[in-house]
């Protein structure tokens, strides 16, 4: 969480090491900011929101109060001068989230949603709200809020707080997203049958935490810094989770240190969050295939990602099979333990769906491979990149071989510039050149519209990384780590030897491509 009024707001730098997920940085793809009561604090966030969105980050929202003028004073419990939102307010409170809203639209952020109430059951230093009070708002005032609604992130996953909601037909016709902290809960209760029960479309999000303990320079903590992946794991297996967010993104006992630089905390997230992007969904997986080892596993087209945790002092050996697939090929890998944050290891070879690896004692590792049906997609094959909406194929300007080669498109000659090897890199890919053995990146590493895409040597830059979006017809969006944009043709030309060139993901046709193997 970015939270600039009460603890000042990230710099460039910590705003790129946290949304970019390249060697040394955390990879988050979630941001969640304040909802200021006064609209004259609405602009404190912005600058590190609208960089998460360029880093291709999901940005959503809480409030702690409403407007000082909605807010009444009451005696809870015997404590006197506690808040709580006048009964006459609520209409105007679904105005204030709405103005909220379009104030970060106007600015460039699109909130994918947006919390009625941080905390609304530990509430003293806040806004008090009973669960009546929640399932009335929910019912009568949240359905004219223009983007998708959370509730009621209870502070410790107290289930009598949501229970009201998933019980309650037209407040849950109003809300998106169940919201909740996990301040204390036990994992015994980190199960939610009636939201399995009722919640069917609905998202299950754990939107804040700190874990295990708040603690000056905690983050660097070891080897309770795997407590944080144990508790990652709990959240998206036993829990089923589908969004894990810190409390404040930079902190002593948070991901990233005060100076900046990511702690043991902040690697035990990065084996999730560099490499399980969205689009990921969870795959069954032997939970805890040996004492004290953790696994979860992810999948996205043909890609497959497991992530274990070894919380023993001793080294564990353990074999992983893939279901329903023979493949065989390598596995990228990283580690942290006493001495390493995320570090690359030597691929390990997978045989017929199967390796074994030895999970060093205290350690985390997670592991990348590509499979299809039975065979593996290897990392060195081949491909034409060809534009749908044109037919022209992704070459290099005169076939040059020098850095700063211009990308272009071109009818299909069958010239060397007009192959390129997909190299598997983490959970991106790079695209490297056969003609000049460059690898595809973006001008000066731009960020914005029409920044020209070129070849370049392989300095590891993120710029130099790419995603495959999958289409429903079976081409991509190729998005460019860096800034988040699509490679493009420039203003959509279909015109041989137009500069091919970054563009935002708006949907057009003129931005998919196909991968056509070649070898």
């Amino acid at each position: 969480m970015s939270h600039a009024a009460w603890i000042g707001d990230l710099t460039a730098a910590q705003r790129t090491t946290a949304f970019s997920n390249g060697e040394g940085q955390l990879g988050f793809s979630i941001l969640r900011i304040p909802v200021g009561e006064n609209s004259s604090d609405w602009s404190r966030d912005l600058a590190t929101a609208k960089r998460a969105v360029e880093l291709g980050a999901t940005v959503f929202a809480s409030p702690w109060n409403p407007p000082a003028s909605m807010i009444e004073t009451f005696t809870r419990n015997g404590v006197a001068n506690q808040k709580r939102l006048k009964a006459g307010s609520y209409a105007a409170y679904a105005t204030h989230l709405n103005d909220f809203t379009t104030y970060m639209k106007n600015n460039g952020v699109n909130l994918y949603a947006i919390s009625m109430q941080n905390e609304p059951d530990y509430a003293s230093e806040w806004t008090w709200w009973t669960t009546g009070e929640i399932t009335k708002f929910l019912r009568e005032n949240a359905g004219s809020i223009g983007t998708r609604v959370i509730a009621p992130e209870s502070f410790q996953y107290v289930k009598s707080m949501s229970d009201p909601i998933l019980n309650d037909a037209a407040a849950l016709a109003n809300v998106d997203i169940i919201g909740a902290h996990l301040y204390g809960t036990s994992y015994a209760n980190f199960p939610y049958p009636l939201f399995k029960q009722k919640g069917a479309g609905k998202e299950l999000w754990m939107t804040e935490v700190y874990y295990p303990n708040s603690n000056a320079n905690s983050g660097d903590a070891w080897p309770e810094a795997l407590d944080v992946g144990e508790h990652i794991h709990r959240a998206m297996v036993d829990a089923e989770f589908q969004a894990y967010v810190w409390w404040y993104l930079r902190r002593s006992y948070s991901p990233m240190r005060e100076d900046g630089q990511i702690s043991k905390r902040g690697a035990m997230m990065a084996h999730f969050a560099r490499f399980v992007r969205p689009g990921y969904v969870r795959i069954d997986a032997t939970a805890n295939p040996a004492s004290n080892v953790y696994v979860s596993a992810y999948k996205n087209g043909n890609s497959v990602v497991v992530v274990a945790v070894n919380k023993n002092t001793s080294a564990v050996s353990q074999q992983f099979t893939l279901a329903n697939t023979t493949a065989s090929g390598s596995v990228a890998n990283w580690l942290t333990d006493a001495g390493r944050n995320v570090a690359a290891q030597s691929a390990l070879t997978m045989s017929n769906g199967s390796f074994t690896v030895t999970l060093p004692a205290r350690s985390a590792m997670t592991f990348v491979t590509s499979v299809s049906g039975g065979t593996t997609t290897p990392t060195g094959d081949t491909y034409k990149l060809v534009n749908v909406a044109t037919g022209l194929v992704l070459g290099v300007q005169n076939m040059s071989t020098a850095d700063g080669g211009l990308a272009v498109v071109w009818g299909d000659t069958g010239t060397a510039d007009h192959n390129w090897v997909r190299v598997a890199d983490g959970s991106a890919v790079k695209f490297r050149n056969v003609n000049s053995g460059k690898v595809l990146g973006v001008e000066n590493m731009g960020t914005g519209d029409n920044a020209r895409v070129l070849q370049w040597g392989d300095t590891g830059t993120a710029d130099h990384r790419w995603t495959l979006l999958a289409n429903s017809d079976g081409s991509y969006r190729i998005s460019n780590v860096n800034s988040g944009k699509v490679l493009a043709i420039l203003n959509g030309s279909s015109t041989a030897g137009t500069q091919a060139v970054q563009y935002s993901d708006n949907g057009s046709a003129k931005n998919n491509w196909r991968l056509v193997q070649v070898s």
